[in-house]
C-alpha cells in the first residue's frame, strides 16, 4: 500500500476523533489527535500556575513541557513530562481554556513543528485530525477532509460523551469555541480549498467511517 497522509479537520462534535481513529485502524495507518496536544499544553499551563489569558506568559512557557503522542489508533496515548495526561486533559477546565492557549502564535508554532515531525515519521501513512491540518500543518496532505454537523447534533453528541451535561449549555459552549477558533489570527479553523466536506449531521458513525475510507481508497487508486 502507498503511504498516505490524511488530514481531517472540523469543529468539535462532528465525529473527528472517532472517525479518524477507526479509519486509521481499518487502513493500517498511524493516528494523531492534534487537539489533545493543545489540551496537554493547556493542562500544563494550568498545573504550573501560568495565567492562560496572559499571552506573553503563555508564550514564554510554551517550550517547557515535553509532550509525547502515541500514534497507535487502537490505543492513542499522550504524556506531558512523562506523566499520563489522557484523563486530565479532558476536564471542563481545560476545555474552557484551550482556545486561549492555542491562539498564542508561539504555542502554535511549537505544536505545529511537533505535528509535522510525527507525520513525517509515519512510514505507512497517518490520519491527522484537528482544526488547521489541511490549511496550515500539512497543506500538502494527500487527502483533506472537513467534517461538519449542525450545532444541535454536535451538542447532543458532546453531551452524550460527557454524561449529565446540559445540551443547551454545551451548544452555547461549542458556538463560542467555534467563534474563537475561527477568528484567531494564527491558523484559524477553516476548510482548505481542496478539502472534501462531509456533513455528518444525519449520518451514523459507521457511515462516516465508510465514506472516509472510500475517499482514501479512491485517492490511493488515482495515485497509482
Amino acid at each position: 500500500m502507498e503511504s498516505v497522509i490524511v488530514a481531517i479537520d472540523g469543529p468539535s462534535g462532528t465525529g473527528k476523533s472517532s472517525t479518524s481513529k477507526a479509519v486509521a485502524a481499518k487502513l493500517g495507518l498511524s493516528y494523531l489527535d492534534t487537539g489533545a496536544q493543545y489540551r496537554a499544553i493547556t493542562w500544563w499551563m494550568i498545573s504550573n500556575g501560568v495565567d492562560v489569558h496572559d499571552a506573553d506568559a503563555v508564550a514564554n512557557a510554551a517550550a517547557k513541557p515535553v509532550i509525547v503522542s502515541g500514534t497507535d489508533p487502537s490505543r492513542p496515548t499522550i504524556t506531558v513530562d512523562g506523566a499520563d495526561a489522557a484523563g486530565p486533559i479532558r476536564t471542563e477546565e481545560v476545555t474552557s481554556k484551550v482556545s486561549a492557549v492555542s491562539a498564542v502564535p508561539e504555542v502554535r508554532r511549537l505544536i505545529t513543528e511537533l505535528q509535522r515531525t510525527i507525520a513525517k515519521g509515519a512510514e505507512l501513512g497517518i490520519v491527522v485530525e484537528g482544526r488547521d491540518i489541511g490549511t496550515t500543518v500539512l497543506p500538502d496532505a494527500d487527502l483533506k477532509i472537513f467534517l461538519t454537523a449542525s450545532p444541535e447534533a454536535r451538542a447532543a453528541r458532546r453531551s452524550g460523551e460527557l454524561k449529565g451535561v446540559d445540551v443547551h449549555a454545551t451548544k452555547e459552549a461549542l458556538i463560542k469555541r467555534d467563534a474563537a477558533d475561527s477568528s484567531r489570527k494564527t491558523s484559524p479553523l477553516a476548510k482548505a480549498d481542496d478539502a472534501v466536506e462531509v456533513d455528518t449531521t444525519d449520518l451514523t458513525l459507521d457511515q462516516v467511517i465508510e465514506c472516509v475510507v472510500t475517499l482514501v481508497d479512491e485517492k490511493r487508486a488515482a495515485a497509482k
